[in-house]
């Protein structure tokens, strides 16, 4: 069998095509969702890593997903895309974002004496914290309704409407990528000190989970629906 990822592909396009191969881009620490644009070649040149090995990985994950059934968001709809974000990852942000809350407080307030990495890590995930929430209400409120409104009354104004607020919506998770990787910075990436308790325990695992859901929300976005709405304005001049 041919090999379908080479060192010309998107790292965005590979995970739109296989979903799996996001545990391998993480693994080194490679963007697949806001840098997804990028050519996977010169993000592994960027980072002087393993080009065969990585390919190599990928396409193994391609030729094992030949054996089954998956999603294909190409043929998904708009409204059933937002659906699924919003079903799936803007629930998981609503439930987290508490419970995170009042973990990173914990550990800081318990632990921040000795671990001052901790003040960090508490600052960080409030400034996330904050931009998420306001991030997910103009998407919920505003963005997605309007992208709703286009695919059953197009119309020129609303696609120039949209533009502009998904260029801001873009930024945004720029930053958040920004965010999420001073995160796992100051944290040593999630390593635990010496006889860490189950709450600091918790608190890496779960700001790491979150990093994981936030990488998959942001690219089907950034990746999958953005374009979409972006080309039809195209077509449209």
């Amino acid at each position: 069998m041919e090999p379908i990822f080479h060192n010309t592909t998107k790292t965005g396009d590979i995970v739109t095509r296989l979903p799996e191969t996001s545990t391998i881009l993480k693994e080194y620490k490679i963007d697949f969702c806001c840098g997804g644009n990028r050519p996977i070649g010169e993000a592994i040149e960027e980072k002087n890593l393993n080009e065969k090995e990585i390919l190599q990985k990928l396409n193994n994950v391609y030729f094992k997903s030949l054996q089954h059934q998956r999603i294909n968001w190409d043929h998904i709809t708009n409204s059933d895309l937002i659906d699924h974000i919003v079903n799936t990852h803007h629930a998981y942000l609503n439930a987290v974002l508490p419970e995170l809350s009042q973990f990173t407080t914990k550990v800081f307030r318990v632990h921040g004496t000795h671990h001052p990495e901790l003040a960090d890590v508490h600052k960080l995930f409030y400034k996330l914290k904050v931009e998420l929430e306001h991030h997910l209400i103009q998407e919920e409120n505003i963005v997605f309704p309007l992208i709703r409104e286009y695919e059953h009354i197009p119309s020129k104004e609303k696609l120039i409407e949209l533009a502009q607020k998904i260029e801001d919506l873009e930024s945004e998770h720029s930053e958040a990528g920004d965010l999420l990787k001073e995160l796992r910075d100051v944290t040593n990436d999630y390593t635990l000190p010496e006889g860490a308790c189950t709450t600091y325990r918790l608190t890496y695992q779960k700001l790491e989970d979150l990093e994981s859901d936030l990488f998959q929300h942001i690219h089907l976005e950034n990746n999958i629906l953005f374009p979409r709405v972006l080309n039809e304005l195209k077509e449209a001049n």
